[in-house]
């Protein structure tokens, strides 16, 4: 980033030039930094933030129910981690599950999270045992009885969440009733009860304990004091809330469903993971999507898609093979002797040309402006028919939620605004001509995106 070096060459002149003159070099540092665009997205990402905490229609003297206490079902990573944003905002919080066992793994994770904060000076030992003793470990969904929010981290099963949801309109019946589903229906969720009113998606990301964002997904019926009991309650808790509306992956997780078929089908087409990785790490990413998966487990979208009907060929053979990524040492690439990077892997690059060929495509190269164009126009197009069905409420908002919940550059704005830069025509004829060349007709342009583009407007002013 240029600031760096403008901070030195300032600070140097305050020891090596006369006042003057070293007035006149921080003014020139100041004005060129002004201009740099990398500077322009980072002050629009700045007020993005600011802007998404406004919710057209939410009146501010709208009233706000009391938190003192929350209940988390389910003890595992995302459990775990979101009782920790409480405890770590002093709100005492009982974590339920339902065997004893899971439940003190969970509490024992916990406990080994914050005494890692201590280790690295980040946490003192009191503070520690402070956070540690205002969560409570409990057997039962009954136990949530005493709680003003409850919010639901169980397996991403619909009809667990329904069961859920249905006792705990019977044992927490003034609560407000949240929950952390990635994908499902929230709505579907809320009918489960009998106060669908008091029903809304808290969608943590992972670790959440350490991630800002949290997508907070309105439902049909949730009322407004439910809305705004918890964008106060994110805030109280130091995150960053982007209301969002109900859809299958909502704001995030829809966009990188794009991005996920898009890295696929590069596979296939003749890239191969390193290179979209490097691609995509080049960018300005911390990690590129094959990496990413393999951290994450490629068995957790494995299951998504087996559970929904979904494919995505190379992932789900190598799923098929054991390979989930690094906790197996082998997944997109090799991990040997339980390294963290990973390294190629001639046995996956002969399955992605076994299956190309299989399928009937010719396999070519690509450069990094290829990859990068073929992975993220789909992503703005998928953005675009978000804002045409009203389930984001700006397109700053997507951009908020892609800044803070999946590390898109900051100095790159988001990726509407990212699109922007780019320049909408260009979009709009490479996936028409994306479209033609696969036969993916999910392709085509939104209306939105085609009629900004013909206008010659943008998404972000």
């Amino acid at each position: 980033m240029p600031n760096l070096a403008a901070l030195a060459d300032t600070l140097r002149a305050a020891f090596d030039l006369p006042f003057d003159e070293g007035q006149a070099l921080e003014r020139t540092r100041f004005r060129t930094l002004l201009d740099d665009p990398r500077s322009k997205a980072l002050r629009y990402a700045f007020f993005a933030e600011r802007e998404a905490a406004r919710v057209p229609g939410l009146a501010k003297d709208t009233p706000r129910r009391a938190i003192a206490r929350v209940a988390v079902i389910g003890a595992g990573t995302m459990g775990g981690g979101i009782a920790m944003c409480f405890a770590n905002a002093d709100i005492p919080v009982t974590v339920i599950e339902q065997e004893e066992a899971a439940l003190t793994r969970g509490l024992d994770r916990i406990r080994g999270l914050y005494d890692g904060s201590v280790k690295r000076g980040s946490l003192t030992a009191e503070a520690r045992d402070r956070r540690v003793a205002l969560i409570e470990g409990a057997i039962g969904l009954d136990r949530a009885a005493a709680a003003d929010l409850v919010i639901e981290a169980a397996f991403e099963d619909m009809g667990v969440k329904r069961e859920i949801f249905g006792t705990l309109d019977r044992v927490a019946p003034d609560a407000i009733l949240a929950t952390n589903t990635s994908y499902l229906d929230i709505d579907e969720i809320a009918r489960a009860t009998t106060r669908p009113e008091r029903v809304l998606g808290l969608h943590f990301f992972s670790p959440a304990n350490v991630m800002r964002l949290i997508e907070v997904v309105r439902a049909e019926k949730t009322a407004p004091e439910v809305l705004a009991t918890a964008l106060d309650l994110a805030r109280k808790i130091g995150k960053l809330a982007v209301t969002v509306g109900v859809c299958h992956g909502f704001v995030g997780n829809r966009m990188l469903a794009r991005r996920g078929r898009a890295a696929e089908r590069l596979l296939l087409d003749g890239a191969l993971p390193h290179e979209v990785d490097a691609a995509v790490t080049g960018f300005g990413f911390r990690m590129g999507p094959f990496a990413m998966l393999d951290l994450a487990g490629l068995d957790i979208g494995w299951r998504v898609r087996k559970a929904t009907g979904g494919s995505a060929p190379i992932a789900d053979a190598l799923c098929e093979q054991g390979r989930f990524g690094q906790k197996t040492g082998r997944g997109f690439y090799l991990y040997p002797e339980g390294a963290r990077a990973g390294v190629r892997d001639p046995e996956v690059e002969a399955l992605i040309a076994e299956t190309a060929a299989a399928a009937g495509i010719a396999r070519r190269a690509f450069s990094a402006e290829e990859i990068i164009a073929r992975l993220f126009y789909p992503m703005v197009n998928e953005g675009a028919r978000i804002l045409e069905e009203k389930i984001a409420l700006r397109a700053s908002d997507i951009d908020v939620v892609w800044l803070a919940g999946y590390n898109w550059p900051a100095w790159r704005g988001g990726p509407m605004y990212w699109a922007d830069r780019i320049g909408l025509p260009v979009i709009v004829e490479a996936l028409d001509r994306l479209a033609a060349e696969t036969g993916d007709e999910t392709l085509r342009p939104a209306s939105l995106l085609a009629k900004r583009a013909a206008e010659g407007g943008g998404f972000t002013g």
